[in-house]
């Protein structure tokens, strides 16, 4: 049984929703995160040490896509302070709308191992099933950290896999590993 109380989740789904102070969290979340090994480098992100001035833009990036019918931010708190996040999307295309995506789940290293990760999920699955109407999620996943284990926990299935699609460095390429959950 988890020993501490669980986090509470905060669903945003419209940009102004989001105020300075959680921005400055999300950002100094995901730039603790990816330079602390975590799996949540981002496209526009150099490879790790990731600086603060690559990480904010990307986060004003997320927040200006927030919209309820195609891509929301789940925030978890404990204390009132951010423990973790991640997205929900959905393609506006008519032949994958009906599926959607979740990225840049995170947890801040120093509160690991406490459900923060597992209750983000879990309310992000029900907002997809419940609220956005979709019948699928997927994700995908760097191999090597034990993630689709975490996953498989959660009900997700391992539909396929990239082998050393991912260079994390020089000499260091994990699969990409692709997975799937039926909502």
């Amino acid at each position: 049984m988890n020993a501490y109380p669980p986090p509470e989740l905060r669903q945003l789904t419209r940009p102004e929703e989001v105020t300075p102070r959680l921005r400055e969290e999300l950002t100094d979340c995901w730039e603790t995160v990816v330079n602390s090994g975590g799996a949540v480098i981002a496209a526009e992100f150099p490879l790790p040490p990731v600086p603060r001035t690559d990480v904010a833009p990307v986060v004003d990036g997320l927040v200006r896509g927030l919209d309820p019918d195609l891509g929301r931010m789940i925030v978890a708190t404990v204390g009132g302070a951010l423990a973790g996040w991640l997205v929900v999307r959905r393609d506006r295309h008519p032949l994958v709308a009906h599926r959607g995506a979740v990225n840049h789940v995170q947890t801040l290293p120093r509160l690991r191992g406490r459900g923060i990760a597992t209750a983000l999920m879990g309310r992000a699955t029900a907002v997809a099933r419940e609220e956005m109407g979709l019948e699928r999620l997927a994700i995908a996943v760097r191999g090597g950290l034990g993630l689709e284990e975490f996953y498989g926990r959660l009900g997700w299935t391992e539909v396929g896999r990239w082998p050393g699609a991912l260079r994390v460095a020089p000499g260091d390429d994990r699969d990409e590993i692709l997975m799937s959950l039926v909502l």
